[in-house]
């Protein structure tokens, strides 16, 4: 959440001339209604059972960027799937830069709380080990824009031949 992830990963679709793709707007599309409105009607655990399907659906019918929301990671079965498919990429960035990205956002259901702040950092303390799994990592930092960071996310990528060629 605030990693960049539809950003940067419009940039680097961009960049690389394939469809971007964000399993959130396909979720929301499908529905008819916002994450947020999912989540306050269905809950969680409906809208992740979604979001696994969505994921796979997209994943096996075409090469492309794929943003998943935040907690789509945390499932095991959709690690398989993009580990199957494609390569994961962690947006890694700190708390502070986060938070800074965040705090004035509405749209983020799992930070309506007393305390966004302190929801947001324990969602990270037990997200990132998780999102250490990832096949690559990639440091945002506040002063990167997006194509800064899109330009890391290539040079990362480019550590895999079996993801990325260079072109001669």
């Amino acid at each position: 959440m605030g990693s960049g992830k539809t950003s940067v990963g419009g940039a680097l679709a961009r960049i690389l001339g394939v469809p971007f793709l964000d399993s959130d707007t396909e979720i929301e599309r499908a529905a008819n209604m916002s994450i947020a409105e999912i989540f306050e009607r269905d809950g969680e655990e409906f809208f992740r059972e979604k979001e696994t399907q969505v994921i796979t659906r997209l994943l096996e019918t075409r090469r492309a960027i794929l943003s998943t929301g935040g907690g789509a990671f945390l499932a095991a079965e959709n690690r398989r799937v993009v580990g199957e498919k494609g390569v994961a990429v962690w947006l890694r960035a700190d708390h502070d830069l986060l938070w800074t990205r965040v705090k004035h956002k509405s749209n983020r259901p799992l930070l309506r709380t007393a305390d966004p702040r302190a929801t947001l950092q324990a969602l990270c303390d037990a997200r990132e080990p998780i999102y250490a799994l990832a096949d690559l990592a990639v440091d945002a930092r506040a002063d990167y824009s997006i194509d800064d960071m899109a330009g890391q996310v290539i040079e990362a990528l480019l550590t895999r031949p079996d993801v990325l060629e260079t072109r001669r």
